[in-house]
């Protein structure tokens, strides 16, 4: 049971505590040093007060945390994301990756908000969570099996009724752009926490996979039915917005194919142009003809109580189920970033991905920086797709290649690396698309657009350096407050109503009490993000690594012939929460 005691002033959710060396399993109340924090928020209030910022990523002394947001397990909508952290193999800096699928609903119904997983087991093992408590598994047969297979067998092992967060040999060989593939309701483990290398971190651990098994524990409200006003009127709010309750639920992601290649910020060639000429045999449009004629689905909820639905189900020309989650970011980065114009091609690569337990961004900018040092010509999809199946299989340049963009990039005497932070930008040009080029130069998680991606903001010329500051800091503060709720940042579209945001306070108000104003829903977002800004630098990492890969500054990009030119000193302004008038909150 959880929720707020309106007596004692405790939630009464779990922390799951693992020692894979020494097999010591307990539970503790998150109240007890994290009351009122979820997902992204918690990970980041954790990582601060219990590691080390300065330890070695891939060392014994990093964690693992794995939690679900406060609204987790509410009928609150699209409130089932998983957050996935720990210090970044990757960047070197503090890390979230979140994910929908069933985790993150299956843990609040166990009682828990998160689990923490230290130590190291030489033995490879599975974590099995159900009512009557946690133990560890021998899984010697898991070993080097791909996403797919492993889950197969889990199911086999443990029932169908379960969800499953994963890794694939990618993170077992715990390579930096490695992801936490975790199950969508059908099964598949098509969801993917992908950025930054966490798969390694589980790897590292000796954890194959985590099994969440049976839990029938439901939310205790402080007022239930002010959490269900609030609740429905978000809901509806969902369905009458343009994006959200049509263009999204009709076309996915994808459909942003077309308007982000006319906005001519589409990453082409490794960030050589803006604009692909083959972008209409990408686009969600021409993803629904053929899945028309496949039986696929264009329509599909990856959580139970999403009304956007936005996931997809992609059967490739045969008919059979190729793939599932198949995002813009995934299209542009092995589309028309590797001059790749046949979507089957980009749907086999995700699979591909997916089941080696590959970031699909990452492998796609590597593949870019690839292309440019010779290694294939853009356009080979064969090529693409044999250096992809090196990775799963670890030839010597699969694991290269594994290290991510910046290293390989270097490795290789590229000087055109498309990195934040030795993160790989994910399918935004900074120079066409400003707002979202600050958010990826400072965000403390490397450039990272789901931090705070500023498309379509009304008012706000993507191509002028004028305002970008302020629209990057507002859009940064709003989603690492979703990312703490535990929703969907799709959710967060008619949020832009100060209405539909005061909702949001609502039904916190109905879970756990209290009141719950605009400005104290910002101050989640806000201590998020100073609390990961501390870490990193006490990790070694300032703001002189914040901002765009230098040729972004001086290279011009077609259609447009733009330059990124938001200057160094106004980037050292996005976290001055006092002087934007939000009050700076300790870190």
């Amino acid at each position: 049971m959880y929720g707020m005691d309106s007596k004692s002033g405790s939630t009464e959710m779990k922390l799951l505590r693992v020692d894979m060396g020494t097999e010591r399993i307990q539970s503790e109340d998150v109240a007890e040093h994290y009351a009122l924090l979820g997902g992204r928020g918690l990970i980041a209030a954790l990582l601060l007060a219990e590691l080390e910022p300065a330890c070695d990523p891939q060392g014994p002394d990093n964690r693992l945390v794995i939690c679900n947001g406060l609204l987790a397990g509410t009928l609150a909508a699209s409130s089932g994301r998983i957050s996935v952290g720990g210090k970044s193999p990757l960047t070197g800096t503090i890390k979230e990756a979140n994910a929908g699928g069933t985790a993150g609903l299956a843990l609040a119904r166990l009682g828990f908000r998160g689990i923490v997983v230290s130590g190291e087991s030489e033995r490879l093992k599975v974590l099995v969570i159900g009512p009557e408590g946690a133990r560890l598994e021998d899984a010697p047969e898991l070993a080097l099996r791909g996403t797919y297979d492993t889950c197969d067998m889990l199911r086999a092992r443990y029932g169908d009724d379960i969800s499953i967060l994963c890794i694939g040999p990618a993170g077992e060989r715990r390579y930096l752009n490695s992801s936490v593939q975790v199950t969508d309701r059908e099964g598949r483990p098509a969801r993917a926490a992908a950025r930054g290398g966490l798969g390694g971190v589980m790897g590292a651990r000796g954890l194959k996979a985590v099994v969440l098994q049976g839990g029938k524990e439901k939310p205790v409200f402080a007022d239930a039915p002010r959490f269900r006003a609030a609740s429905k009127a978000y809901m509806q709010a969902l369905r009458k917005h343009p994006m959200t309750g049509n263009i999204l639920t009709r076309f996915g992601t994808a459909s942003l194919v077309g308007a982000v290649n006319e906005m001519g910020a589409m990453p082409t060639r490794n960030y050589s142009s803006g604009s692909f000429e083959g972008a209409a045999a990408l686009s969600g449009e021409h993803m629904a003809e053929l899945q028309t004629g496949r039986k696929g689905s264009m329509t599909h909820a990856c959580q139970t109580g999403c009304p956007i639905s936005c996931s997809n189900v992609y059967n490739g020309p045969d008919g059979k189920y190729l793939t599932s989650g198949m995002e813009y970011e995934t299209i542009a980065l092995n589309g028309s970033n590797l001059s790749i114009d046949d979507i089957d091609v980009v749907a086999l690569i995700d699979r591909l991905c997916d089941d080696a337990g590959l970031d699909t961004m990452e492998t796609g900018a590597t593949l870019g920086v690839a292309a440019e040092a010779g290694l294939l010509s853009y356009g080979d999809s064969a090529r693409v797709l044999e250096l992809i199946r090196q990775m799963a299989a670890g030839t010597p340049l699969g694991m290269e290649l594994g290290q991510g963009t910046e290293r390989f990039g270097k490795s290789m005497g590229v000087t055109r690396i498309p990195v934040v932070k030795r993160q790989a930008l994910a399918g935004y040009d900074p120079r066409a698309l400003k707002g979202t080029g600050v958010t990826c130069a400072t965000s403390p998680m490397g450039a990272d657009h789901t931090a705070g991606n500023a498309i379509g903001m009304p008012g706000v010329d993507p191509l002028s350096p004028h305002g970008q500051v302020e629209v990057s800091r507002g859009c940064q503060q709003v989603m690492a407050l979703f990312d703490s709720l535990g929703m969907c940042i799709f959710a967060g579209m008619p949020a832009d109503n100060p209405e539909v945001f005061g909702l949001l306070g609502e039904m916190l108000a109905g879970v756990y009490g209290g009141d719950w104003p605009p400005e104290r829903l910002l101050g989640l977002g806000t201590e998020t993000l100073l609390r990961e800004r501390r870490f990193n630098l006490l990790a070694g990492i300032g703001e002189e690594e914040d901002d765009v890969p230098p040729f972004m500054r001086t290279e011009e990009l077609k259609p447009h012939d733009a330059v990124f030119d938001v200057p160094r000193e106004e980037l050292k302004k996005v976290f001055d929460f006092a002087a934007s008038g939000q009050g700076n909150q300790p870190g």
